[in-house]
């Protein structure tokens, strides 16, 4: 109500009634639908264009930057966090509030405002929601058992049918590259199970051989590596096309996922599967397409999961103030110790199937993504 009296010609008591207008596919098409809902809402300063934005006036360029804030103020705490928190802004009680929906003080409000929004300290301070949340996804949005009893399995069981049929193409022979490098690695390192890969002249049967018995070694290892992870993403990629595989999601995903999206929160995943194995998962899940929830994925080429320095490059990269604004979600104690030693808000998800963690971990938890 007191940003309503920072919109032109409004006042404490008054109801402010903004008309929404379609898109068109250019603006001077607009013209005709903005003069006739003026006309019809003739006190408006403002005209919201649907998935475009809002146009604002007034008498001059300061009073209708005034009143955009205003606007902006308005539509997010209306239209998103009301519905959000369970209450009815399309009919408010104008004037002090008394009693709201059978509370009698407003500690209670605060309460059941709070319970719903986020975190409340002793004075019944509402705590900010991050602008950021970066999310793992084994045993924290998906199941440990769908990775190390569908993903990986397929990946194993169909790594020398995939490079037989694609052997010639840029993309295996890209994957290929990847993997001898890091078979030459392994090789000087004594890595168990590393065998060495000959060179083309063999022929592609005995290359082939070599690079599936490399890969089933690593996978067996669970390593996470980019050369092993590629090579998995594009083998996941076949199954998924052919309805062979589909994502699996924790039930309270979808619901978290789509209330952050609202409230405009930007949402990613970094995960040591590849950013294709990512968009694989939340493309076909067993709730459908996620993806729309999210803005962006991180894998190991940013850098691996227990090192304090890929959480720095993740803050960077999200250009965030600082890295507190954003709160990462593991299940992994050793990679929330090096996001929190980075600056980043931290919370461990308990799942089914989730390892233990050690005694006195500090780290708040978490069983349900409905919790944060």
């Amino acid at each position: 109500m007191e940003m309503i009296k920072g919109i032109q010609g409004h006042g404490y008591y008054d109801e402010l009634v903004i008309p929404i207008i379609e898109n068109t596919a250019y603006e001077n098409d607009l013209t005709d639908s903005l003069a006739k809902a003026i006309e019809v809402y003739p006190k408006t300063t403002a005209v919201l264009v649907r998935h475009h934005g809002i146009y604002v006036w007034g008498d001059s360029w300061i009073s209708a930057k005034t009143q955009a804030e205003c606007y902006h103020y308005l539509f997010d705490a209306a239209a998103i966090k009301h519905h959000h928190l369970g209450l009815d802004w399309s009919t408010p009680d104008h004037g002090p509030i008394q009693n709201v929906k059978g509370f009698s003080s407003i500690n209670s409000v605060i309460k059941r405002v709070a319970t719903k929004a986020g975190t409340v300290d002793s004075n019944f301070k509402l705590q900010p929601y991050p602008r950021c949340v970066v999310l793992d996804i084994e045993g924290t949005t998906t199941p440990i058992s769908f990775v190390t009893d569908v993903l990986f399995p397929y990946a194993r069981d169909n790594v020398g049918r995939h490079l037989s049929a694609t052997y010639d193409s840029a993309e295996t022979q890209d994957d290929i590259k990847l993997l001898r490098s890091q078979v030459e690695d392994d090789l000087k390192q004594g890595v168990l199970g590393a065998v060495p890969i000959p060179s083309e002249d063999a022929g592609k049967e005995k290359v082939i051989a070599s690079l599936v018995a490399n890969v089933e070694a690593m996978i067996k290892a669970d390593r996470k590596i980019t050369a092993l992870k590629q090579l998995q993403g594009h083998i996941w990629r076949t199954g998924f096309e052919n309805n062979e595989l589909e994502g699996v999601v924790f039930d309270d995903v979808p619901e978290a996922l789509e209330k952050w999206h609202a409230l405009g929160i930007k949402v990613y995943i970094y995960s040591s599967g590849s950013r294709l194995a990512q968009r694989l998962i939340f493309g076909n899940t067993n709730y459908g397409d996620l993806r729309k929830y999210l803005s962006g994925f991180f894998d190991t080429a940013v850098g691996y999961k227990r090192e304090t320095r890929s959480y720095v490059e993740i803050t960077e990269s999200l250009g965030v103030d600082k890295p507190s604004d954003i709160l990462f979600v593991t299940d992994v104690y050793q990679e929330a110790t090096a996001a929190k030693a980075a600056g980043l808000e931290v919370v461990i998800s308990i799942r089914s199937g989730n390892g233990p963690l050690p005694e006195n971990h500090g780290f708040k938890t978490i069983n349900s993504f409905l919790e944060i």
